[in-house]
């Protein structure tokens, strides 16, 4: 109902396999952090698809290969899904993800 009514804009998203684990809303710049399976988004308030940037950021290859090794799943458990989006200031944002099961934690700029 809501596309047919012109009420939302749908995120179209990419063509990797998006799970998305968190969101963070960043009204002063009109942005929206979305965190997933080895990405972040940065997407534009006023029209998701437009200049959607995106940030590759696996687990290194060396923790997916012992992850495998541990019996776990390589496609749903075995990947770096981006769980902490958190403000730490005016320009960067605390980021962590699971790093197949090697934690790992960073900050974006925001510039």
């Amino acid at each position: 109902d809501l596309l047919l009514s012109n009420s939302c804009i749908p995120f179209l998203g990419s063509t990797e396999g998006l799970d998305f684990r968190t969101l963070l809303l960043d009204e002063e710049r009109g942005r929206l952090l979305i965190g997933a399976k080895d990405h972040i988004f940065l997407l534009n308030l006023v029209d998701l698809n437009k200049n959607v940037k995106k940030i590759y950021w696996p687990a290194a290859k060396d923790k997916v290969e012992l992850c495998k090794l541990a019996g776990k799943d390589a496609h749903t458990e075995c990947a770096n899904f981006i769980r902490v989006l958190q403000p730490y200031n005016r320009t960067h944002v605390y980021v962590c993800g699971t790093g197949a099961f090697h934690p790992l934690c960073g900050y974006i700029e925001l510039g």
